[in-house]
């Protein structure tokens, strides 16, 4: 069954993504459903922070998949397609770059337009299913400076058809999904090359202390590899390393 079909609309949730965990936990959905909201109460982000949302403005949709035969720890596959699949969609309907900040937001230059939370359900050493939550900004306007976002309609000028930016962005996710499971790993290599302030270097946080470092790529453990001020070249996870204000 084809990402995207069938889609489960809701008027208001609190949250696309826990609404997607119990419908699978009740086998109610299958791969490929897609649980929509048009507004969501108690979105969260990366670290627990609140997704903000104006009701019918955006798109907040949760994607189910399930995946054969992904081992537990190179489950990391499942985030870069996801943000592949944003990014592609985003790049297609602006003039501006769009990159991919790690983990898993999607950014127009330096504003965030995306972010991505996914779920794994892991038994034993495989990954048995997935939940892709995914919120873009479609045609919200306003935003507090201090989050640097963004909105395809701020980008574009014009508003956005959010039925149509969802069929873009299962069509991406879908192709990607089927190249992957069929083999293909370019997606490593494209993840890398878009990942936002590769090369450059940039404020982070780790371990709780103020540092240059150059990102460099991911590992299959999702772990941001950079090279520090001293050369030291390193792998780490959020619990150790956060980028600083962009």
């Amino acid at each position: 069954m084809p990402i995207g079909d069938p889609v489960l609309a809701f008027v208001t949730l609190e949250s696309t993504n826990k609404t997607a965990a119990e419908l699978l936990k009740l086998s109610k959905v299958q791969h490929g459903a897609v649980i929509l909201a048009h507004e969501q109460t108690s979105g969260r982000g990366q670290r627990g922070r609140v997704w903000n949302s104006v009701p019918g403005a955006d798109l907040m949709v949760s994607i189910v998949l399930k995946p054969t035969h992904l081992r537990a720890e190179d489950q990391f596959a499942l985030a870069k397609l996801a943000a592949l699949a944003v990014a592609e969609v985003v790049q297609a309907m602006v003039r501006a770059e769009v990159r991919v900040k790690w983990p898993n937001d999607v950014l127009v230059e330096r504003r965030k337009v995306a972010g991505i939370l996914i779920k794994n359900e892991v038994v034993g050493e495989l990954v048995q299913s997935c939940i892709v939550g995914i919120g873009i900004n479609g045609n919200s306007q306003d935003f507090p400076e201090d989050l640097m976002a963004t909105s395809l309609r701020l980008e574009t000028g014009r508003e956005i058809d959010l039925t149509d930016l969802r069929m873009r962005l299962c069509q991406a996710l879908d192709r990607r999904w089927a190249a992957w499971e069929a083999g293909d790993t370019g997606q490593d290599r494209t993840y890398a090359e878009l990942l936002w302030s590769r090369g450059r270097w940039s404020p982070v946080v780790l371990d709780g202390n103020g540092v240059l470092a150059r990102p460099m790529d991911v590992d299959k453990h999702g772990r941001l590899i950079v090279e520090l001020e001293g050369g030291q070249v390193g792998a780490f996870d959020l619990d150790r390393l956060r980028f600083g204000p962009r």
